[in-house]
């Protein structure tokens, strides 16, 4: 081979490979943001690289990026990631966030979570049917728990006043839901309650005294 054919055999090559489409993201995980205009994206492993809003690189987009968190769309797929969230675009369902708790005295099964972004501690509680948070933590957490549906439950003390409402979101572990109804119930409450609303999106299997939460979607 002469070497003008292989300058042209090479220069072929490198225009093959610029025309084959980039693999598929494999695994995604949210480094970080700047601002609303990027994310720090790690992709299947390698070095953290800057990815605006709208940029593509090979299947994966940043569709918008607010606060501590990104939507980016991969393998087909939405999702939004938090800070330090892998994603997986495989299909062995790798990617479903999951969280496992440890039983603790009386063999409840208690958890540190978020509600729009505060501090609160559920105990998980399958015969809830919804997120219960007393009205003290609702206060602390400023949710205008008053502008919401009243309503009367019944406590341990008797009946009391409630109101439904709706939490913009709410995070256990790397578990995060968005617009979830929950009731804030003004006396008779003292620990907020890991109801239904978020539960029945989840797969729960207990072993001993560890249970794990699996999203469902």
């Amino acid at each position: 081979m002469t070497r003008n054919s292989s300058a042209l055999a090479a220069l072929l090559l490198g225009l093959t490979a610029l025309a084959t489409p980039a693999a598929i993201a494999a695994e995604v995980t949210l480094v970080g943001v700047f601002g609303d205009k990027a994310a720090v994206l790690a992709i299947d492993g390698g070095a953290p690289r800057t990815v605006k809003v709208g940029q593509k690189l090979g299947d994966l987009t940043v569709i918008a990026v607010e606060k501590d968190r990104a939507t980016i769309e991969a393998g087909g797929k939405r999702r939004v990631l938090v800070r330090g969230q892998t994603y997986s675009t495989s299909a062995s369902g790798a990617d479903r966030q999951s969280v496992t708790l440890s039983a603790g005295a009386g063999g409840h099964f208690m958890v540190d979570g978020q509600i729009n972004g505060g501090a609160i501690r559920f105990m998980v509680d399958t015969g809830a049917t919804a997120i219960a948070i007393p009205a003290s933590d609702a206060n602390r957490l400023r949710i205008d728990y008053r502008k919401g549906r009243p309503g009367t439950t019944q406590t341990a003390s008797g009946p009391t006043a409630m109101y439904v409402v709706r939490l913009d979101r709410v995070r256990i572990g790397a578990i995060e839901l968005q617009n979830i109804d929950a009731i804030v119930i003004e006396q008779g409450l003292t620990v907020a309650l890991l109801g239904n609303t978020f539960l029945n999106r989840m797969e729960m299997r207990r072993e001993g005294q560890t249970m794990t939460l699996t999203r469902r979607f």
